[in-house]
């Protein structure tokens, strides 16, 4: 029978949107977390009698068929690159993006991933790291006599130093855009790599035509919405037992056939 191995496939589908959903609910405070959803798309058809086939010897055309789908797959866990809330942390190196772009950072393997977490800490000699050390890109060093550090909008990085009244410049904040925002792979730490699906990265200052303004002393927080994710949990909750009912029914059915004499 062939509903028992159709539900099944309806019982993964919902365990794998379920798993989805409870990595959002976990990351729910994640700074610059963005948000998954699973996508499924139905599996093939078996042909029992084909649409459009000639129902008779006079050329007449069947105008349906008979199809039996064959159950569900998981086709993506798209993820969703809208804007998280913007909370202000009055932490002087902590810095925000308000619309299009990444920070880059660059890795111990010389790679260059992105993020939108602009938690960003000093290392021993005043560059500009990521909480687990990893460099800023450009690279931004800040004087160990700097009193004061300032980052306007458009990611311009001021200190004064000593007793100076004029300021400095010690940097430029740049930022990555891409074509394809969602085919960015993920590998944790908040961090995403460039794939052949997101497209080349796209390099300018924060500000400029296409890419959004810097806000110093705020996060971005998860795009998460948590009374969505509950309600989406309730939903593939009863899908999954609806899905279980028909294997249960489809088994009592089995067991039917089995003790008719």
């Amino acid at each position: 029978m062939k509903a028992l191995h159709i539900a099944a496939t309806g019982m993964l589908a919902q365990q794998l949107n379920v798993e989805v959903i409870s990595n959002n609910i976990a990351n729910l405070r994640t700074t610059g977390y963005k948000r998954q959803r699973a996508e499924f798309q139905d599996l093939l058809y078996q042909n029992i009698k084909r649409v459009g086939t000639n129902s008779s010897d006079s050329g007449t055309i069947a105008p349906s068929g008979i199809q039996i789908g064959l159950g569900v797959r998981t086709a993506s866990t798209y993820r969703v690159m809208g804007q998280g809330d913007l909370q202000n942390t009055d932490k002087t190196l902590d810095m925000a993006i308000r619309g299009e772009g990444m920070f880059q950072i660059q890795l111990p393997d010389g790679q260059t991933a992105y993020t939108r977490a602009g938690s960003f800490e000093l290392n021993a000699e005043g560059l500009l790291v990521t909480l687990d050390g990893y460099q800023v890109q450009p690279g931004i060093t800040i004087p160990d006599d700097a009193r004061e550090i300032a980052i306007n909008a458009q990611g311009q990085v001021e200190v004064f130093t000593g007793t100076s009244t004029t300021s400095q410049i010690a940097g430029q904040v740049e930022l990555a855009r891409f074509v394809n925002k969602a085919g960015l792979e993920a590998i944790g730490d908040n961090l995403f790599l460039e794939t052949p699906a997101s497209g080349t990265a796209s390099t300018g200052s924060p500000g400029s035509v296409g890419f959004g303004s810097v806000l110093q002393k705020f996060l971005e927080g998860s795009n998460v919405n948590a009374v969505g994710e509950i309600s989406d949990l309730i939903a593939a909750q009863r899908a999954y037992e609806m899905n279980a009912k028909v294997i249960t029914a489809s088994d009592e059915m089995m067991r039917a056939t089995s003790n008719v004499r």
